[in-house]
Formats: structure tokens, sequence, C-alpha cells
């Protein structure tokens, strides 16, 4: 059996090479107006097989632009082009070493000063959030989920995602752990965060921020691993 200290290292690990992939999109101006989703998503894929020799993912990959910024996973919009002044997102699940990633970004194409609220209130929630549940490491998922739907009237948005986060682990943790509300931080998961699973194993969990404005159509995301989290 592997110790929670080293799980916790080797997602944290998992991550940190995984952002490599998004600040190095940056870097080679792959975050631009003129192409599709989809054209994006797959440049990503090529990067993350360059760069960092990933050609597995345990979830879907997506890139999400204008109004699709709206939508959460499950929900598949069609294919959109990446426009000047645009807001976009990634999130992507990429598996190094058998260790599962999960990472969520915004980027804003332009000046527009509520694109980059936006983007920066995702990023300002998430930490928000982690330490409130690091602080109440107790609480149910329906607690988190709560305590994330008030921030984002705090900061003056909308909840966008049915759920705030999910469990993380040793690829694939999702076959293992199945698709029951206790594996995500929901609303009617009323099991404590800290609690181990049916094995008897500590559970790692995945935070996730969904901003949206419906009005103006955009939508925000941030989404990473809450590193402190079953190492208590």
């Amino acid at each position: 059996m592997i110790d929670n200290s080293t799980i916790a290292k080797n997602l944290i690990r998992a991550e940190s090479v995984a952002l490599e992939l998004f600040e190095e999109a940056q870097n080679r101006g792959l975050i631009r107006a003129g192409i599709s989703e989809l054209e994006l998503n797959k440049e990503l894929l090529d990067l993350a097989a360059e760069l960092l020799g990933v050609k597995k993912f345990w979830h879907k990959r997506i890139v999400r632009a204008g109004r699709n910024t709206l939508f959460p996973y499950r929900i598949n919009p069609p294919d959109l082009m990446i426009n000047e002044d645009d807001i976009l997102f990634f999130d992507f699940g990429p598996v190094l070493e058998e260790w599962e990633a999960d990472i969520g970004r915004t980027y804003v194409i332009g000046n527009n000063s509520l694109k980059i609220k936006l983007r920066n209130d995702t990023a300002s929630a998430w930490y928000e959030g982690q330490d409130f549940i690091l602080q109440n490491p107790h609480l149910t998922g329906a607690e988190v989920f709560s305590f994330m739907k008030n921030l984002a009237a705090k900061y003056q948005w909308e909840f966008g995602g049915e759920h705030c986060g999910h469990l993380i682990g040793l690829f694939p943790h999702e076959k293992l752990q199945g698709e029951i509300v206790d594996n995500y931080l929901h609303p009617e998961n009323h099991k404590c965060i800290s609690d181990l699973d049916t094995k008897g194993n500590s559970r790692f969990w995945i935070l996730e921020i969904h901003f949206v404005d419906r009005e103006r159509e955009i939508g925000g995301f941030y989404e990473g691993f809450i590193g402190g989290l079953g190492v208590f």
C-alpha cells in the first residue's frame, strides 16, 4: 500500500508537470484568435506529446471559448471559432506515470476588463476555497459546494457547475471509485470529504471553480489538486 504522503507528492508532481503544457502553450503563442476550439485542442494534444510525452488523458480534453464557456463538463457544445477580445478556458486531465492530473485555467485575448476580472476571480476563489477546506477538513461535499456557490455570489458571478470537485488518484480512479455522488463535491454528497473510501484508503480531491455570467455569455474556470487533504 502506498502511504498518503507519497500519494500526495505524486499527485502534486503530476499537476506541476501538466501545468508546463499550459505555460508552454502561452509561450508559443498558441492561445490566439482565428482558430477553432477543436484546432487548438489538437495543437495542445500534439504539444503534450512533444513536451511531456503524454498521450493518455483520463477524461475528455476541453477547450471552450465565447458562449461555450457557460457549459459544464458533461455538455458537448458545437465547435466555435476563437475570436479577438475573447475568453476561453482549458480543462485537461493528463496521466503522468499512471498518476492523474486535472487542471483548468482561463485565458483572455485582448483587454476586456470584465473578462479579465472573471479570469482573476476564478483563480482567487479557488485559493480561497482551498484555504477554507484545509482549515475545515471534516466538511461534507455538500458543505463545500455551498461555500463555493456563495463565493460565486461574493465575486458577483453565478456558479456554473453541478458540483465543484471530484476524486483524483492513480489511473483509473473512476473505474475504482465509480460515479456515485459521494465521489464529488456535490450538493447531495453528505459524506465527510476526509472519510476513507470503501477499501479503507484516504481520498484525494480536485477543487474546480466555474463562474459564469449568463446574460453576457461568458464563463471562467480554474481547477487543481487540493494538496493538503488526505494527509492528516
